[in-house]
């Protein structure tokens, strides 16, 4: 696994950062062939989609992309809470994406049939590695209390399920979610983590620095077998670092 950490001193640098990703993995695509990435749900990447949209709307090769999410509440796509219904408004509805190419956690349905027909979407959609699916990108942000995309502390057995992708329940609100598991994220070509702001310094060094009770952070078990990880952090956020 090869690590990058990089701290900016703002979300536009972070956002450009980013950019530049995506723009280098299409870039090292093969003709043919499609770029697959998961995103995440939350208030940094949604800054991430819009600045995609402003400034990369006719600089990124839209048409070889192919979407997928890191995980999903279980709530309809017009819903407030949907990770889809951001990244729609955001950036999907922004770019010349073919909609065939998008494809949704429907969060409203059944959990467990919604979890089994998600892993067989991914199996269809992606390169299948050791019956993982492989994605060439998959972001993830950073919970406070360690967890990352629907894995938390406390089904933190999710990580190592053999499915890649499970229904999960949120520890305070007991809100069902669909999240990808421990063994496709370590399987994917590239690992990014986003993660501002200062209330997430502390678990940033905890997970970075592996202190003291490391093991039991989701966050901190994520771990690319041959691709790479990303830390991409603004300056609060890497305080402790």
């Amino acid at each position: 696994m090869k690590k990058h950490i990089q701290i900016f001193n703002n979300t536009a640098e972070l956002s450009q950062y980013f950019a530049a990703l995506l723009v280098n993995g299409l870039e090292n695509t093969p003709e043919g062939r499609f770029f697959s990435i998961a995103l995440s749900g939350g208030s940094t990447p949604k800054t991430v989609f819009d600045y995609l949209a402003n400034f990369y709307r006719d600089k990124i090769a839209w048409h070889k992309v192919k979407v997928f999410w890191s995980d999903e509440r279980c709530v309809p796509p017009d819903s407030s809470e949907s990770n889809y219904r951001m990244a729609k408004e955001s950036l999907l509805d922004r770019v010349p994406i073919p909609a065939s190419q998008v494809f949704r956690i429907q969060g409203e349905a059944d959990p467990v049939k919604e979890a089994i027909r998600y892993v067989e979407i991914a199996r269809q959609n992606l390169f299948v590695r050791e019956g993982i699916p492989v994605f060439d990108l998959l972001m993830l942000g950073l919970g406070d209390d360690g967890h990352t995309a629907s894995i938390f502390p406390h089904n933190r057995h999710l990580f190592y399920s053999e499915s890649p992708f499970e229904v999960a329940d949120h520890p305070l609100s007991g809100q069902k979610r669909i999240t990808v598991t421990g063994n496709t994220i370590n399987h994917a070509e590239a690992v990014v983590f986003i993660a501002t702001g200062a209330t997430k310094a502390e678990m940033v060094a905890n997970v970075i620095k592996k202190r003291m009770g490391w093991e039991q952070l989701p966050a901190a078990l994520v771990n690319p077998e041959s691709g790479s990880l990303f830390w991409l952090l603004d300056e609060r956020a890497a305080a402790e670092l």
